[in-house]
């Protein structure tokens, strides 16, 4: 998958791997993973799917409706590639907290639906439910940050509070924090997110 690898100054620190939103790229989010851990290593990566031209992690029928053969099949895909870039770089695959913006948030929701030993932890900008009637593995403590907006349009309130949910009943440790904006990623949200992972890392 084509991608970025920058490395970090504390090679203890959890390696970011960060995920764009629909229409993004592998340089979109290297400023918000500066902002939430500036020592981390980032491993940020393209989506292989085109919707007219825009790069996706994964197709959708409609907006909000997801293609779930293809979002299994991709999800194994990004699965195999942090593997393989963890043996590449020399990272510590068990030390990897997703950061995803919308899709890209959408896609690492669903390596932890599918994936026990998925990530760390995970920072989700706007994401949904990636799947319904799945039994999701046991994610004892682990750590998420979900951000959302009262009045996206696009990620409804119901939706993230769903999602929730479902991971609090696998065990994570989910801290919802709440933006009175749309689907936008805004500075406040960002500095939220950064703010939880100092508590949460200790970095």
């Amino acid at each position: 998958m084509i991608h970025v690898y920058q490395a970090g100054k504390n090679s203890q620190a959890p390696v970011l791997v960060l995920l764009h939103g629909t229409g993004g790229n592998e340089h979109d989010l290297l400023g918000l993973g500066a902002m939430i851990s500036p020592d981390s290593a980032m491993l940020s990566v393209r989506g292989k799917v085109l919707e007219n031209g825009m790069p996706r992690f994964f197709r959708r029928l409609a907006e909000g409706v997801f293609d779930e053969e293809d979002l299994v099949f991709r999800t194994g895909e990004l699965k195999a590639f942090l593997d393989a870039a963890a043996a590449e770089y020399g990272l510590d695959r068990s030390n990897m907290v997703a950061v995803g913006y919308s899709n890209g948030a959408n896609i690492a929701a669903s390596l932890i639906f599918h994936e026990q030993e998925s990530f760390r932890g995970a920072v989700l900008h706007h994401p949904m439910v990636p799947r319904r009637g799945l039994q999701l593995p046991e994610l004892p403590g682990m750590p998420v940050f979900i951000g959302a907006g009262r009045n996206d349009r696009i990620c409804p309130p119901h939706e993230t509070e769903e999602l929730q949910v479902l991971l609090s009943g696998a065990g994570a440790e989910v801290e919802l924090h709440w933006e009175n904006f749309g689907h936008q990623l805004t500075s406040t949200e960002a500095q939220a997110a950064a703010d939880w992972f100092k508590r949460t890392f200790n970095t």
